[in-house]
């Protein structure tokens, strides 16, 4: 696990960047943490890296938003989410191993159904403003 800290919103944005530009198409990565812990800023930031221009937004009442970049980009907010039937209803699974990258925020909602090949990112609000962030890379 790699541990990381931001100090300010660029940083994390920046790390967004970075992250993307190593990510391929039918990767996975899921976002955990508290509201205001820098999980869509991260997300625009993988979108830059993707050279994606449009505005990023958190899609919380539309569950996903897709984009098209150097990969297709699949953006998740699993916030609304209660109950495990939804899952079903909505087959947020053939998104997710699919032609793109799919970025997967508030995961914790269906931690269990993630893919294998999930890199998993844990965001933190720290008390000085700055963000911990811890990253948790698998075999792919």
């Amino acid at each position: 696990m790699k541990e990381i800290i931001t100090k300010n919103w660029k940083e994390t944005y920046n790390l967004g960047i970075e992250i993307a530009k190593k990510s391929k198409a039918g990767d996975c990565i899921a976002l955990f943490g508290e509201l205001g812990s820098g999980k869509t800023t991260f997300s625009k930031g993988i979108a830059k890296g993707l050279n994606i221009d449009e505005d990023i937004t958190s899609p919380t009442f539309n569950l996903v938003e897709i984009y098209d970049g150097k990969l297709k980009l699949y953006h998740f907010d699993l916030y609304r989410i209660e109950y495990d039937e939804e899952f079903d209803e909505l087959s947020f699974e053939d998104y997710w191993e699919g032609d793109g990258l799919s970025v997967i925020e508030w995961a914790e909602r269906a931690e269990y159904r993630l893919p294998r090949n999930t890199t998993k990112i844990y965001f933190e609000y720290l008390k000085d403003g700055s963000r911990g962030i811890k990253i948790e890379y698998t075999n792919n």
